[in-house]
């Protein structure tokens, strides 16, 4: 790696750092945040369905807007928005908002994200081609994770420390002032490197083209469009079983107002992406094809949900807890670079905020429909449930893999370009 690709790694890890950390102080909280305002587990989910529904609803025309005018001005628009849909989601808790509040801000909480998802992972690797890298991507996203992961593990047990000391709702005014940081630190830092902006006048011609350019180079492209039809099963799974989990371990401990115990729970999950991402080029060195990654670990994180589920025993469920969140996070950086090398530079972002739209209708559907079974039947049932769905994807991917496509033994970043030069 170059001196120009060192430095744009640094400002990628730098950004995932700080987005991550401002992320994370409520993820070990969210759902108790959500149940302590007054919803029912339905509606606590369902709320987070609306967050997805919003990125769904959002993640086209944000692929406009970072293919179009930028992925910097893309990211400063996604730190903007979710500083303040976050404090709206503060004041909301503190009025004691009927449901149909919380779907409001849910959806534009999806939006602040669709600003981020695809944006930054296009601009890192075509900066990286620009300035010469030609090793595996692998490596760098799974650095990206590393960090992800630390920055997790600190914002989440943080957040759960500080809303037992304090109470729910700190830990979203910590989430608004550190995303206000990372506005004026991108602005300093991030600029457009090896892509240009083509801008359109006309934003509802652009959108369309947006779309056919994600289903001409993505769905109709069947090694891609295989992976994408994996992602409403995984995601949405996944989704839910992080959020689920604060209740349910809550629920085991016997507990409900050891609120450090949720974050102790998004922190084991972080501490997992660390040595996920750790392990993720380690893993590809000694497996041939990136489809036996993912085929594997999307069978072995849905086992390991079964099991949980039968699970009555607090620190069982935290190691198995452990378990699913590392499977999960070595296949990540897979997943990416093997989309990534699937996709040309010109329709990178759009491709994959095509791919997260995908990912996120999963989850519109996944989470009520888990909420409710938590209802009836209690959060160890769900989550066996949710391993179930969880191994759906694996025939996708399955058939993804008989396609053959070169990116999926690739080591090097420049499949999907050689092949459009």
């Amino acid at each position: 790696m170059n001196a120009a690709a060192r430095k744009i790694q640094r400002i990628f890890l730098t950004l995932t750092l700080g987005n991550t950390l401002a992320a994370s102080f409520i993820w070990g909280i969210n759902t108790l945040f959500l149940l302590d305002a007054g919803l029912s587990n339905l509606e606590a989910f369902a709320a987070n369905a609306f967050f997805t529904a919003g990125m769904v609803l959002f993640e086209v025309p944000t692929g406009v807007i970072a293919d179009g005018w930028g992925r910097r001005v893309s990211f400063l628009l996604g730190t903007a928005t979710l500083a303040i849909s976050t404090y709206l989601y503060y004041l909301l808790w503190q009025f004691s908002a009927p449901f149909w509040w919380w779907a409001v801000v849910s959806v534009l909480l999806g939006l602040g994200f669709t600003f981020f998802s695809g944006a930054v992972e296009a601009w890192l690797v075509d900066a990286l081609r620009f300035s010469g890298y030609e090793g595996g991507l692998e490596t760098v996203l799974g650095r990206g994770l590393m960090v992800s992961g630390v920055a997790m593990l600190a914002g989440s047990v943080a957040g759960g420390v500080i809303a037992q000391a304090t109470d729910l709702g700190v830990p979203f005014l910590l989430r608004v002032g550190v995303l206000l940081v990372m506005f004026a630190v991108a602005f300093w830092l991030m600029r457009d490197v090896g892509f240009t902006p083509e801008r359109s006048a006309h934003p509802l011609h652009a959108t369309r083209a947006v779309l056919d350019a994600s289903i001409e180079n993505g769905l109709k492209n069947p090694p891609v469009r295989y992976v994408m039809l994996a992602a409403p099963f995984s995601a949405g799974v996944g989704i839910y079983v992080f959020y689920a989990l604060q209740p349910y371990l809550l629920e085991l401990f016997g507990d409900p107002g050891a609120y450090s115990v949720a974050g102790l729970a998004a922190a084991i999950v972080a501490g997992a992406q660390v040595l996920g991402g750790w392990l993720a080029p380690r893993i590809r060195r000694l497996v041939g094809r990136r489809t036996t990654v993912l085929i594997l670990s999307s069978v072995v994180s849905s086992l390991l949900l079964v099991v949980l589920g039968f699970t009555r025993i607090f620190w069982v469920a935290l190691a198995l807890l452990a378990l699913w969140a590392l499977v999960s996070s070595a296949g990540t950086p897979v997943r990416q670079a093997y989309l990534n090398d699937m996709i040309a530079s010109k329709q990178r972002a759009t491709v994959l905020s095509f791919d997260s739209l995908m990912g996120s209708s999963g989850g519109v559907v996944v989470q009520p429909l888990l909420g409710r079974a938590a209802d009836v039947y209690g959060y160890p049932v769900s989550l066996a449930i949710a391993g179930v769905i969880e191994l759906i994807a694996a025939p996708f991917l399955l058939a993804s893999r008989r396609q053959h496509p070169a990116a999926d033994r690739a080591n090097t970043s420049t499949a999907a370009d050689s092949a459009q030069s």
